[in-house]
């Protein structure tokens, strides 16, 4: 008889994600993940095939998450309102995490091992995807007159990057919304 799921698998990742993100992939034992996910060893295995696995299906999880939120943005159809609210999502997102966990994209980036090959790809295509939201947006503005012609949008959107890495690192420790805010503005200021 084969065997078949008895679980929602959505809440598996959600519950899963959170562990990774809290501890990381390194310090994350298999025990941490059952206890979290409620599943038996068996049903892990079987299910995903392992930590590994399992870490790679939370990170193209987190991605999709990560690509809906961004298509919302763009569907605003005002870049600079589009950059402004990103920032302002971060700023938020940033606030409310309690245990100061960071962003799980950049902190797998900062984990991973450059021989993790499907890691580092899933982490390079997530940041990627970031950075073209943000060049898409500022070419748009340029068009529209809503953003500063002379700005290379390549140039600018590695640097919205860097503002965005910022906030998530330096959110982790003693900084508080206004400084996080001041940061954030940083972007409107650079774009206008």
């Amino acid at each position: 008889m084969p065997w078949e799921k008895s679980f929602n698998e959505q809440e598996v990742l959600d519950n899963a994600t959170q562990v990774f993100w809290q501890k990381g992939y390194e310090s994350t034992s298999i025990a941490d993940l059952l206890d979290r996910t409620g599943l038996n060893r068996g049903s892990l295995y079987n299910a995903y095939g392992g930590k590994q696995a399992l870490f790679i299906k939370t990170l193209l999880n987190y991605d999709q998450t990560r690509l809906e939120m961004l298509a919302a943005l763009e569907a605003l159809d005002e870049p600079v309102k589009a950059i402004t609210k990103f920032f302002d999502d971060v700023v938020s997102s940033t606030l409310a995490d309690t245990e100061h966990k960071g962003c799980f994209l950049f902190n797998t980036a900062l984990q991973i091992h450059a021989h993790d090959r499907q890691v580092n790809e899933i982490v390079t295509n997530g940041i990627n995807q970031i950075e073209a939201f943000f060049r898409r947006s500022i070419e748009v503005g340029q068009a529209r007159g809503d953003i500063r012609k002379e700005l290379d949008p390549a140039e600018t959107a590695k640097t919205l990057i860097a503002l965005t890495v910022a906030i998530r690192v330096l959110g982790r420790g003693v900084f508080n919304k206004s400084a996080l805010q001041t940061i954030a503005n940083q972007a409107k200021k650079i774009i206008l």
